[in-house]
């Protein structure tokens, strides 16, 4: 490591962050990590059945039901008043033989438990500072740090978010787009209990989704147009109840708030590579989707898994060893990325369109899944990342 300051610099802080940071770190290279401490993040993520195997795997996670509410059922409604609708469509776990689809978990809760895991590893030093430029040279790559210090490695790991400068910096192609739809999130209290299942009630501008979350608390995601739900959050929490009690066709009860509620602009952003020159790119560095499929976080992780493989078949005696793990991770990346990104393409488009065709489609396929297990079984395997 000669004129080198690590042999890894991770650069962000979140749960992809944290989960690369220590993925690197446990494969034995001296790792930077580049963590800004951040308000605390209020959102919850649902991670598939593959996730938190690989959360058991690399120690971030011992048993998910300490941590987070398990989701055994899957439930769609068609709320369209469309010429053709898709049948009512319940999803049970048990037609798998696992435990759960996945588990609901608060991101802060994940947080401090990977902060927990990192902490006795000795090769991992985190520092409080985020990364203002990031230079090639001769042999690798320089960081200018947040307070003008510079650190330097041969690789490096972009874990930077959406606008991120590692993936700007290294000159990794972008694809971009933003949609009129917006989400709304919040957590709910709900009148009757929700149990185990994730509820989606597909309206023509997105779905509107209850996610469990324990006893009779549940996280709503809505995605609608970015007019309709700024108009609907500036009438205030009385407006809100009264339009959540409606769109969730009453099923649950008195609703009362129990957060405040946030709205998210929606969009796609894709690379063409996730690996060059000594460069990856995980989580929303790389990819962004609408929530839609619970992918979010789930492909961050299958990012980090298999930067963890790339690395335990690393030939680090090699002097371009840093170029060859982007290289062999881009590819082992590649396909997962594209096969989801038309996955969550699909999906979303298939709710927003309006044409007979296609909701003739849409409808048929759910009346497909809904009586052929072949299917079923196929759709699970798509929609919980198993490969």
């Amino acid at each position: 490591m000669i004129g080198f300051d690590a042999d890894a610099i991770v650069v962000g802080g979140g749960l992809s962050g944290m989960a690369a940071a220590i993925a690197v770190a446990k494969a034995g290279l001296k790792t930077i990590h580049l963590a800004p401490i951040a308000p605390t993040d209020h959102r919850t993520s649902a991670l598939m059945a593959p996730s938190v195997d690989y959360l058991r795997s690399a120690g971030l996670v011992e048993d998910p039901d300490t941590l987070g509410h398990a989701l055994t059922r899957i439930r769609i409604i068609d709320a369209t008043k469309r010429l053709i609708r898709a049948p009512e469509t319940l999803f049970d776990v048990a037609e798998i033989g696992l435990e759960a689809f996945g588990w609901n978990f608060a991101n802060s809760r994940l947080l401090e438990r990977f902060q927990a895991a990192a902490a006795p590893l000795e090769n991992l030093e985190t520092r409080n500072l985020g990364a203002n430029a990031l230079d090639r040279t001769a042999d690798g790559w320089s960081v200018t740090l947040s307070d003008g210090t510079i650190v330097r490695a041969p690789l490096i790991v972009g874990a930077d978010g959406k606008k991120s400068l590692v993936r700007s910096a290294a000159g990794l192609r972008l694809t971009e787009r933003q949609f009129d739809q917006s989400a709304l999130v919040c957590d709910l209290e709900l009148g009757r209990p929700i149990g185990s299942t994730s509820v989606e009630f597909h309206y023509p501008k997105g779905p509107f989704t209850l996610v469990p979350a324990g006893d009779n608390r549940a996280n709503l995601v809505w995605i609608d147009d970015a007019d309709v739900l700024a108009a609907a959050q500036a009438g205030g929490p009385e407006h809100l109840l009264a339009l959540f009690a409606e769109k969730s066709q009453r099923l649950f009860g008195t609703i009362a708030m129990a957060s405040p509620s946030f709205v998210f602009p929606l969009g796609t952003l894709s690379v063409a590579s996730a690996g060059l020159d000594g460069v990856v790119l995980t989580g929303e560095s790389a990819h962004a989707f609408p929530p839609i499929g619970a992918q979010g976080l789930n492909l961050g992780l299958r990012d980090v898994a298999d930067l963890a493989a790339a690395l335990a078949v690393a030939d680090r005696s090699r002097p371009d060893w840093a170029s060859a793990i982007s290289a062999d991770y881009a590819g082992r990346r590649a396909v997962d990325l594209v096969r989801t990104g038309t996955m969550v393409d699909a999906l979303f488009h298939s709710l927003l369109t309006d044409m007979i065709p296609a909701q003739a489609l849409r409808a048929g396929g759910l009346w497909a899944l809904k009586l052929a297990p072949g299917l079923r079984k196929q759709a699970f395997d798509v929609g919980m990342g198993r490969r």
